[in-house]
């Protein structure tokens, strides 16, 4: 990393990344509450985003360079990029199959105690690869994500840098695991931008996910590591997706015992009590001598969210722009969450013009 240049700054030269295969993957598949309703992931999110940019003055210059199959294999599974790549040729090939990849069936704890693995089968493997019905995979899919993956990537080459970066990844990330999709998410993309961060020379980084829902697939992927610190605030799992992890307890194993913080909030909280977590993470970040941060960010805490379990107002999201750029590191802002189409281009201007300089 450049430690010579200036630190955590959003000044109005500061890049954003946005690729226009992202606009690719349009799923439809939705499983709530036992109906099947409209996906709430849908392109005109990007769309949104992207007019925010734009109206910032921060427009994206040029598309991210391609995502290479080695950047991809730092963070996941060959056989499950295998599986992304492939699932909608092979699903195509069954007799009688829905327009979307969507699994029946998944391995149990006690499938899995009794040496399951994956089959060879398109349908089993698609519940091998996935922890639910949130991600269908259809044409595009793959290539979007690819391309937010891109994007990821270009902002941890600007931190690595010693400065700050946005970068519009959809479909999101914070869900998906090494070797499984979930929650909307196929590819890690904070990940993927911490990977890089620590292979251009970052010591330590810190993750802070401010997204509604617990970052599981972040914290299993840096679960046992100890230079790399996940924190996350998000609506308590016991009434929220992602439901089984995302507890206060959980701090992390191996070289990475201490590592994990989750700040898991009461449904209903507001900026106050929103604001407070964040700022007990940012302790966390000081206290863990990170060199460099990754921001995922989410605006489905938003109190008019369509599935809104928190109450954060567009000037909590101003407010906490400005916290977590006076944390004075590099960082790649990545996005997950936000499903308010009609807002969320309000609160990314809100938020970085919190970070301040736009």
């Amino acid at each position: 990393m450049d430690r010579a240049a200036p630190r955590g700054l959003a000044s109005p030269a500061m890049r954003t990344f946005a690729h226009p295969d992202q606009m690719r993957h349009a799923p439809r598949f939705f499983l709530m509450r036992g109906e099947v309703r409209p996906h709430y992931e849908v392109p005109e999110r990007a769309e949104a985003l992207l007019a925010a940019l734009h109206r910032l003055g921060l427009a994206p210059s040029e598309p991210a360079s391609a995502a290479s199959r080695a950047a991809l294999e730092t963070v996941h599974a060959p056989d499950y990029l295998d599986f992304l790549a492939g699932a909608v040729a092979d699903w195509n090939g069954l007799g009688g199959a829905g327009p979307e990849v969507v699994a029946n069936v998944h391995p149990t704890p006690e499938m899995l105690a009794q040496g399951g693995r994956p089959p060879q089968g398109v349908v089993g493997r698609a519940g091998w690869y996935t922890a639910d019905t949130a991600c269908p995979i259809g044409p595009g899919t793959w290539e979007a994500a690819q391309a937010a993956a891109s994007c990821a990537l270009a902002a941890a080459a600007e931190a690595a840098q010693g400065r700050s970066a946005y970068a519009l990844c959809r479909p999101p990330g914070h869900h998906a695991y090494a070797a499984r999709a979930g929650g909307h998410c196929y590819l890690n993309n904070a990940a993927l931008a911490v990977e890089a961060l620590r292979r251009a020379g970052a010591t330590r980084v810190a993750t802070l996910d401010i997204d509604s829902h617990h970052g599981n697939g972040t914290q299993g992927i840096f679960w046992a590591r100890g230079d790399v610190l996940t924190v996350s605030v998000h609506a308590d799992p016991n009434r929220y997706y992602p439901w089984f992890v995302g507890h206060a307890e959980e701090r992390g194993a191996g070289a990475g015992e201490g590592c994990n913080l989750n700040l898991p909030l009461p449904i209903g909280t507001g900026d106050d009590g929103w604001l407070a977590a964040i700022e007990s993470g940012i302790a966390a970040i000081r206290g863990f001598g990170a060199d460099a941060l990754v921001v995922s960010l989410g605006f489905d805490a938003s109190e008019h969210e369509p599935l809104a379990a928190l109450r954060v107002t567009e000037d909590g999201f101003a407010r906490a722009g400005a916290a977590i750029r006076a944390i004075g590191l590099p960082t790649a802002i990545v996005q997950e969450g936000g499903y308010n189409v009609g807002l969320i281009g309000t609160l990314l201007e809100r938020f970085l013009t919190g970070w301040g300089g736009i």
